[in-house]
């Protein structure tokens, strides 16, 4: 099997293993709303923008009006990647298996968790998001956080569909336990609910370099609060995935070794809207 044919046969596998493994995936951005930008770090969105209603003459009608579309520059945040080797002789006998194991467990244990943690923490820290923090000891105080975060999207006029709603499992279970008219009312009005385990809720975190010395181990920490609960109204993020590919070396093209070389590289943005910051809301520890 050549390398072009080694690709076709993993790159769906990789596509199949990010979307059952990310709890963000839904948040997606539609592909066809962004373009590739001048540079290779970059995405072009497009941007709308109105006026609002004017006075109605009778003598002169209508007030004019524009209506501005532009494509706006986004710098991708998320650039991360990996060079992995497999022996030739390790994965020969296995027909593959030894590859393909390498690449989907790379992806669900240590891909997807920090691409996770990543977005949530970048729509945390972004400007203008609403906010709540304290302890939530049980399902009464975890509705009524919730509650909170409705009232502020209603009062913001944020649309009810297409919330979404990230929460740790202990917090949702607490809600579920409670098996009330609130309780079933309050979790009903969210387009999805996911849980997060707290390794990827964190308002902050720290990505190592994976070279610099105590960093080689690569991946990331958490370094902010822990977070409760996220509510996502999907359109106030920007969520979108510029590059994801393995880049695949075959043994009789590797110049260092008889090996399989499989890299990995994600390329991205995740980032809000600034005019639809109160679409997101969260919720921390004290």
């Amino acid at each position: 099997m050549n390398q072009i044919e080694l690709a076709k046969t993993y790159v769906p596998m990789l596509d199949e293993v990010y979307a059952s493994a990310s709890l963000t995936a839904k948040l997606d951005g539609a592909a066809e709303l962004c373009a590739q930008g001048a540079n290779a770090n970059e995405l072009i969105v497009p941007v709308l923008s109105m006026q609002g209603l004017g006075a109605y003459s009778r003598t002169d009608g209508y007030a004019e009006g524009d209506v501005t579309m532009t494509n706006e520059t986004l710098k991708c945040n998320f650039d991360r990647g990996r060079m992995f080797s497999v022996d030739n002789m390790d994965n020969a006998e296995t027909a593959g298996v030894a590859f393909g194991r390498l690449a989907g467990e790379f992806i669900r244990t240590r891909v997807v968790p920090e691409l996770d943690a990543f977005r949530f923490a970048q729509y945390a820290s972004a400007a203008g998001t609403g906010h709540a923090a304290g302890a939530l000891a049980d399902g009464k105080a975890v509705i009524a956080a919730l509650r909170k975060a409705q009232d502020a999207m209603d009062e913001a006029e944020v649309p009810p569909e297409d919330r979404h709603l990230f929460i740790l499992p202990r917090l949702l279970a607490l809600v579920e336990d409670l098996d009330t008219s609130a309780s079933r009312a309050v979790l009903a009005e969210f387009a999805s609910i996911t849980k997060v385990p707290q390794s990827r809720f964190y308002t902050e975190i720290t990505q190592r370099d994976g070279v610099s010395g105590g960093q080689e181990d690569g991946g990331f920490v958490n370094a902010g609060k822990k977070l409760n609960f996220m509510v996502v109204h999907r359109p106030a993020v920007i969520q979108f995935e510029k590059h994801v590919a393995p880049k695949i070396i075959t043994p009789e093209a590797n110049q260092k070794a008889d090996a399989w070389k499989y890299g990995y590289r994600n390329v991205g943005v995740a980032d809000v809207y600034p005019k639809k910051a109160a679409g997101v809301f969260w919720h921390s520890e004290a």
